[in-house]
C-alpha cells in the first residue's frame, strides 16, 4: 500500500524531533544568574515559655586569625588548631549576633549591634528586627553586656534613641569604666545620652522574671553574660565570654587580643563554659556561627562546641 502524506509519523522520528527540539532551546537560552550567598538572618527558638530569637546584625572577614586567637601562641601552633578543624589558616569571619527575648511581657533585645559605621562590619539590626517580625518600637529594654563598639553602636540613629521606647540595663561596674574613660566617643555620643533610661546592676541581679544577670568579668571590666530559665529550661547568653568556636573553645587559656584583662578573661571562659558543658545546657555567643545557639561537652582542658540542631525546636 502507498503511504500517505499525512500519515503519522515513526516513534523514532517524533523523538528525533524533540530532542532536536530540546537542545535548540537550551542552547538558546541564557544561563541562570549567579545570585551570590545566601545566609539566614534570624532564628526563634522556644524556651519554656520565652522565645528566643538570634538576629545576624552584619558579619566581617578579617585577615590573621593568629593575631586575634593565640597572641600568646607560635603562629603554627593556631594554624595546626585552624587545620585540624578544616577552617583557613590566612582568613576569619565575624559573626555579630544580638540576641531578642520575648518573655511574654517585654521584648528584651541583648546588645543592639554594630550601627551603621561599624569597624567590622555595617550594623543592619533595625532591618533584621523587621526581617524577624519585630519593630525598633517594640524593644521594651535593652541590655546591654557591655561597651565594646560592636555592642553599642546601634543604640542610636541619626542622634536619636533607635529604640525610642525602650529603658536600659547595663552592668554597674561596666558603666563606670567607660564613664572615667573620656577619650571613648561611641560611648558618649551613644551610651551616656541614655543613662537617664537607664538601670544599673550587678552578678546575680534580676533584669526581668526568669532573666538574671552573671559577672563575666575579663572581656572588659564589668562584661556580663545573662542566665534564662523559663518553665525548666535554661539558657546562658554568653556575649563576648567566648568569641571563636574553635580556637578559644578549646584552648580557653589562650589570650585574646580584644579581651583587656587577659587572666580574668581565661578564668573566665573557664568557669562559664564549664557550667555549660556539665549542665547540657545551650548558650549563645554573640561571635559563634550564626545562629550563635550551641552546646559544649568537655575536652581535655577546653570544650569541643556542637551547633545546636533540632534540640531546641522540641
Amino acid at each position: 500500500m502507498t503511504r500517505s502524506l499525512f500519515s503519522a509519523p515513526s516513534r523514532r522520528a517524533v523523538l528525533t524531533g524533540l530532542a532536536a527540539t530540546g537542545l535548540a532551546a537550551g542552547s538558546a537560552r541564557a544561563a541562570a544568574p549567579m545570585l551570590g550567598a545566601l545566609r539566614p538572618v534570624a532564628r526563634r527558638v522556644s524556651l519554656g515559655g520565652f522565645e528566643v530569637t538570634t538576629i545576624l546584625d552584619g558579619l566581617g572577614q578579617v585577615p590573621g586569625p593568629q593575631g586575634i586567637f593565640g597572641a600568646d601562641q607560635t603562629v603554627e601552633a593556631v594554624e595546626a588548631e585552624l587545620a585540624d578543624a578544616a577552617l583557613p589558616t590566612e582568613m576569619m569571619e565575624f559573626t555579630f549576633i544580638p540576641t531578642v527575648v520575648n518573655t511574654g511581657t517585654e521584648l528584651i533585645l541583648f546588645d543592639a549591634g554594630n550601627g551603621p559605621g561599624g569597624n567590622f562590619a555595617k550594623g543592619a539590626l533595625a532591618l533584621r528586627l523587621s526581617e524577624a517580625g519585630y519593630a525598633p518600637e517594640d524593644i521594651d529594654l535593652v541590655v546591654i553586656t557591655h561597651m565594646h563598639p560592636d555592642h553599642i553602636g546601634g543604640l542610636m540613629q541619626d542622634g536619636a534613641p533607635a529604640f525610642p521606647n525602650a529603658r536600659y540595663v547595663t552592668g554597674q561596674v561596666e558603666y563606670d569604666a567607660w564613664t572615667s574613660n573620656p577619650e571613648n566617643e561611641l560611648f558618649l555620643s551613644n551610651v551616656a545620652p541614655l543613662a537617664e533610661k537607664m538601670s544599673f546592676i550587678g552578678d546575680g541581679d534580676s533584669v526581668a522574671s526568669g532573666v538574671t544577670a552573671v559577672a563575666a568579668f575579663g572581656h572588659t571590666p564589668g562584661h556580663m553574660a545573662y542566665h534564662l530559665e523559663s518553665d525548666g529550661r535554661r539558657l546562658l547568653i554568653t556575649a563576648d565570654t567566648v568569641n571563636h568556636y574553635v580556637l578559644s573553645l578549646q584552648n580557653p587559656d589562650w589570650e585574646v587580643l580584644f579581651d583587656m584583662d587577659k587572666a580574668a578573661a581565661a578564668a573566665t571562659r573557664k568557669k562559664l563554659l564549664g557550667m555549660v558543658a556539665a549542665d547540657k545546657i545551650p548558650f549563645i555567643g554573640y561571635h559563634m556561627p550564626f545562629p550563635g545557639m550551641g552546646f559544649l561537652e568537655q575536652k581535655g582542658d577546653g570544650f569541643r562546641y556542637a551547633a545546636a540542631g533540632y534540640q531546641l525546636n522540641l
